[in-house]
């Protein structure tokens, strides 16, 4: 089966599961007596819907080629960098470097990948932006705060570029025997990481009782974690035909991008408790902005990377 087939295939399941995910939501509508509302069924409504949005869009990215999948991405990243960027301690002496990381030193890297240029796409912002942008920044001559601004500013690259473009840079790999299916690898790390986040969610309300880290994020139980953890990686093993996984590597794959991303999220919840907000932003209906979405993918992405890289592909 080639790589459009299996993608059209894992699709379909998506769409397949969704769709019933939404009757369900529906039904428990329904059920509610007349003028009463519960926020857990609303949320979960919002949460569906906009599941319905998020696959949608990145099925058609991957049928439409590489070059859209790496589009999107880069969407996605200008958007998480303007999250981040927006509760930095920044000041009017900073435009310059801003303007910069956000139209060039973004664009700079996933036309990088484009060009499968591995050796400088890898060193790119932890190297030369995180050199030069400090640079510009001390040249306004503005010395105020100006280790916390250049700090804040650099880290919002490493997590929301660098981090996130080692998504569509599965596509760069050649993997003997799996030529030309890197967005399959996409797919597999999407919606293993994603579905470990739902799952744990659901396990959560339905079975938490013991928070893991109340002043950070006080919805993760332990309960939960376990639980969600446990049905990704049953659920990467299930998936580890469109890998060059073997069932057991897939186990292990999967154990380790699901406890990076649980461990993204305490990361970034423990920055949002710093600045004293619930959310990143608010786009995303029921799911606040992208960097609330994408905050297990951007830990759980570069450590996924160099594993298929080092174990997997010709370098």
């Amino acid at each position: 089966m080639n790589a459009l087939s299996e993608l059209l295939r894992v699709l379909g399941v998506a769409l397949g599961f969704l769709l019933i995910a939404s009757l369900v939501a529906q039904w428990l509508a329904w059920r509610q007596p007349a003028g009463h509302e519960s926020p857990i069924i609303d949320n979960l409504t919002a949460r569906i819907n906009a599941w319905w949005a998020m696959v949608l869009l990145l099925g058609a990215a991957c049928i439409a080629g590489d070059l859209a999948l790496i589009l999107l991405f880069a969407f996605c990243s200008f958007a998480a960098l303007r999250e981040c960027l927006t509760l930095t301690r920044t000041s009017r002496h900073d435009h310059r470097a801003l303007a910069v990381a956000f139209f060039v030193v973004l664009p700079a890297q996933y036309a990088l990948i484009a060009a499968n240029w591995y050796g400088l796409y890898s060193i790119f912002i932890p190297v030369y932006a995180f050199l030069f942008l400090p640079i510009l920044a001390a040249l306004r001559g503005s010395t105020d705060q100006f280790l916390i601004r250049v700090a804040e500013t650099q880290w919002a690259l490493m997590i929301a570029v660098f981090c996130l473009s080692h998504v569509p840079a599965l596509l760069t790999l050649s993997i003997p025997g799996s030529e030309g299916r890197g967005l399959l690898l996409i797919v597999w790390l999407v919606a293993v990481v994603q579905l470990s986040d739902v799952f744990q969610y659901i396990v959560g309300k339905l079975l938490g009782r013991h928070p893991v880290a109340p002043k950070l994020s006080p919805s993760k139980t332990r309960e939960g974690t376990v639980g969600g953890i446990a049905i990704a990686v049953l659920i990467g093993v299930g998936m580890h035909g469109i890998t060059p996984f073997s069932p057991l590597a897939a186990a292990g794959a999967a154990l380790l991008v699901t406890c990076m991303g649980f461990l993204g999220g305490l990361v970034l919840s423990a920055v949002k408790r710093d600045r004293g907000i619930k959310d990143w932003g608010h786009l995303i209906a029921g799911h606040g902005g992208f960097v609330d979405r994408l905050d297990s993918v951007l830990f759980a992405a570069p450590v996924f990377f160099h594993l298929v890289r080092f174990f997997y592909a010709d370098t």
